[in-house]
């Protein structure tokens, strides 16, 4: 979304808190629009992640999308990467200690998300900052000060750190700084909005307070929900299930192939569909308004408006294309990835099957599609995990809507 035409504030509150779980305090970001259209400053606005992991999904680009609609709305993203948090390891919604990761660690999975953030942020309007630069150059006389800044009474009501000293689970006392430290970033860095996830508000409302004390203004804080994965399901008029999540096979990730990214958007069911819209779609109100009545051609839209960001517009059209035609004129594709493979004497099992051709990131991903309804051999529905490929010869699987492949096994001998 980039309007031809500057949106007034009530137009840009009414965008930016749309997918929004809360805005503390809803009435003070009001005002920060209003100044920033009055004055030109644009208003710095904060997202951090600990590089724990290599790799992002979708769920780790609800804030990002977010920080992306301040951005086109003229503002400024403040991209923080926990270099010295990280070391730390945030505890929230932990029942144990985290362990701590290593510095070389940290500063790999830091490369990979300085290169993948910009899939969704503008990088003419994006500081990229490290947490380092002044955490590191702290003594500890100043992180004593720090910490003199708020008291244990008030880090013991944060619910994780409560119910394990209530439970006699340990606590250490690294973890009870790291709500402290990640209120300095926003210190540190004049932020005038932070946002995060709903597992965050805790360390997010530390920061206001922290501000405060040091004599500036306190950020806004802005929570969004946390994305569910791929297999949630409507119950009771809300959806239910895991967020998303890798190790748990439901997640789409922003480094898939497009064919990939698009096929499981277009797998997702309806209700589902319109949860990621809102959280994910950079489209203003009224275009996703006249979409309600369209729920395909809506999911369409949101696949190509997703492999388009990640890829390009020239690539998302053609992933569109495709689809249309080998699904809704009931067409295989021109071309057929190939994969051989040497049976076992047992057979290959389905599941690993799946896996050495491409199709799934694990095993586990792959019977829990297979449970779903979600593979096809040789154009026939499979809900058993248990299937073997004994006899070799040629195979084609198929997973969802655009996952194809056909696999060859040969004799061992062969």
């Amino acid at each position: 979304m980039s309007p031809s035409q500057p949106l007034s504030p009530e137009a840009q509150l009414a965008l930016l808190e749309r997918g929004t779980v809360q805005i503390h305090q809803r009435a003070e970001l009001a005002e920060r629009l209003v100044q920033a259209a009055r004055t030109g400053r644009p208003l710095r606005v904060k997202t951090g992640y600990d590089p724990t992991a290599p790799d992002l999904h979708l769920g780790h680009t609800v804030t990002l999308t977010k920080m992306r609609q301040f951005q086109d709305l003229g503002h400024i993203a403040v991209f923080l990467i926990g270099d010295f948090t990280g070391r730390i390891g945030d505890p929230t919604g932990k029942k144990s200690t985290r362990p701590a990761l290593t510095k070389e660690q940290v500063l790999e999975n830091a490369e990979t998300y300085k290169r993948q953030v910009f899939k969704v942020l503008d990088p003419e309007r994006t500081e990229v900052r490290f947490n380092s630069e002044w955490m590191d150059a702290m003594t500890a006389a100043d992180l004593v000060r720090l910490a003199s800044h708020y008291n244990l009474a008030r880090l013991m009501e944060r619910e994780d750190f409560r119910s394990r000293y209530q439970n006699n689970e340990p606590v250490s006392v690294h973890e009870l700084l790291y709500p402290l430290v990640q209120a300095y970033d926003s210190v540190a860095l004049q932020a005038d909005v932070e946002l995060g996830g709903t597992d965050q508000i805790f360390n997010l409302l530390v920061g206001r307070e922290i501000q405060r004390d040091y004599g500036q203004p306190p950020q806004v804080v802005m929570t969004l929900p946390l994305l569910v994965g791929t297999d949630a399901r409507l119950e009771d008029g809300s959806l239910v299930g895991d967020k998303m999540s890798k190790s748990l096979g439901n997640y789409i990730g922003i480094n898939e192939p497009p064919e990939s990214i698009f096929g499981k958007v277009m797998s997702i069911s309806d209700p589902l569909m319109w949860h990621y819209t809102e959280l994910l779609s950079r489209r203003t109100n009224e275009e996703l308004a006249s979409l309600k009545g369209d729920p395909l051609r809506a999911k369409k839209e949101l696949g190509q408006e997703l492999v388009a960001r990640f890829y390009s517009a020239e690539v998302a059209a053609e992933v569109r294309t495709a689809f249309e035609r080998r699904f809704s004129q009931h067409q295989l594709p021109d071309e057929i990835p190939e994969v051989t493979l040497v049976a076992p004497p047992e057979g290959l099992p389905l599941p690993s099957a799946l896996k050495e051709a491409g199709l799934v990131s694990t095993t586990s991903d792959a019977r829990r599609n297979i449970t779903q309804g979600a593979v096809k051999v040789d154009g026939e529905k499979v809900t058993a995990v248990e299937r073997v490929l004994a006899t070799p010869g040629c195979y084609l699987l198929q997973k969802g809507k655009l996952g194809i492949c056909r696999l060859r096994l040969t004799p061992a001998s062969e």
